[in-house]
């Protein structure tokens, strides 16, 4: 596999894309203590996420073809920034709620168009090159809950550490503007999106339902492991912001051992076996009383989730007939879906039967996820 230029950047805008993530997820329980709201209604961020990831969805093939992959990411960026600076100001639940549904939305546009530009750029070496992007991302997000957590506990505040994501990208457009995937004929309007409506399979569908139990379950851990580790250790939720960086720094073990062994262990065992040890790494988590066995499994449930999307993804691309953007347009309204049901779910679970409880949805969605993969071959 080749890392050119073109490839960097993809990986660094996935950098700044988790500048967003990690950030936003990381604050959820701290912005929910400024608004004084219930876990439920703090879990409505997740579905404002969700909403603008699947209008954005549904707009994505059509401003593909329009402007282009190259304008699209950068254009999914821009967006993204303007929607964590609505955060960063904003001291009403309408206001922050615009904020996550507005950053998801235009991040997603970025993600998955540089997913597809990335797949088609590295041909059969295209799951390792995706699985590497996730994982600088990841890298990159295993820092932002630390810094999250310290300026909270300075007089800065929270809302200050979320300046790393305009920052960022700023930073990577003057260094980074002019490059970009050099474009086969009639990219952006390829024969997969001149292909227009025809439907897609059973194997289609079911990579595309692993990839909503996936992505759900990544969501769950990133917007409520805190609060778990909160109430099951009695750490304060500023100083329980760090669990997240255990979750992430599994991941970013995970997607970079990951990227190597998906070039050369088949992808349905080796997508199993990560849900299995994302499994161990919940039980751990989810029967522990202190910090110590909390983050440890945090940080091996990160390990396994760490392969979830980029397989999943590959999964869907692979079994798209040869339409990308597409399936990618596709994968972010699943994704966008996931991300609403899930973690509003569990909150609101949390709400009746405690956040211990509500966390049993992790092996009900491993199990799932599992059968989806068992059952879609290949």
């Amino acid at each position: 596999m080749i890392r050119d230029r073109a490839t960097w950047l993809i990986y660094l805008q996935l950098g700044a894309f988790a500048t967003y993530l990690y950030g936003l997820s990381a604050v959820l329980p701290l912005l929910r203590l400024d608004l004084g709201i219930t876990q439920a209604v703090a879990g409505l961020h997740g579905t404002a996420m969700a909403v603008g990831a699947v209008l954005t969805g549904l707009a994505l093939p059509r401003l593909t073809r329009r402007i282009g992959r190259r304008a699209v990411t950068w254009t999914g960026l821009a967006g993204m920034n303007a929607g964590v600076l609505l955060v960063i100001f904003g001291h009403a639940l309408p206001v922050t709620l615009l904020g996550y549904g507005v950053a998801s939305g235009m991040a997603s546009i970025t993600l998955y168009s540089s997913m597809a530009a990335l797949d088609d750029h590295h041909g059969p070496a295209g799951p390792a090159a995706i699985s590497e992007a996730n994982a600088l991302g990841v890298t990159v997000g295993v820092a932002v809950p630390f810094v999250i957590s310290f300026a909270a506990q300075s007089a800065l505040g929270w809302r200050a550490a979320l300046l790393m994501s305009p920052i960022a990208t700023v930073l990577l457009a003057l260094a980074m503007g002019r490059v970009w995937i050099p474009e086969r004929d009639g990219a952006g309007t390829s024969p997969a999106a001149a292909e227009g409506t025809g439907r897609y399979g059973r194997r289609f569908h079911l990579a595309a339902t692993v990839l909503f139990c996936c992505v759900a379950m990544e969501f769950c851990f990133n917007l409520w492991a805190a609060k778990l580790v909160s109430d099951r250790t009695g750490l304060s939720a500023a100083v329980a912001a760090t669990a997240l960086t255990a979750f992430t720094a599994g991941m970013a073990a995970g997607r970079w051992g990951g990227a190597r062994l998906a070039l050369r262990v088949p992808p349905a065992p080796l997508f199993v076996g990560a849900l299995v040890v994302t499994g161990a790494g919940w039980a751990i988590f989810w029967v522990s009383g202190s910090p110590v066995l909390s983050y440890t499994g945090l940080v091996l449930a990160g390990t396994g989730v760490s392969l979830h999307f980029p397989l999943a993804l590959s999964r869907v691309l692979a079994a798209s007939g040869g339409r990308p953007d597409r399936a990618s347009a596709t994968a972010s309204i699943v994704s966008g879906v996931a991300i609403g049901v899930g973690p509003f779910l569990l909150g609101a679970l949390a709400d009746g039967f405690g956040t211990w409880q509500a966390f049993l949805m992790v092996p009900a969605l491993i199990g799932l996820a599992v059968g989806g993969i068992l059952a879609g071959g290949r």
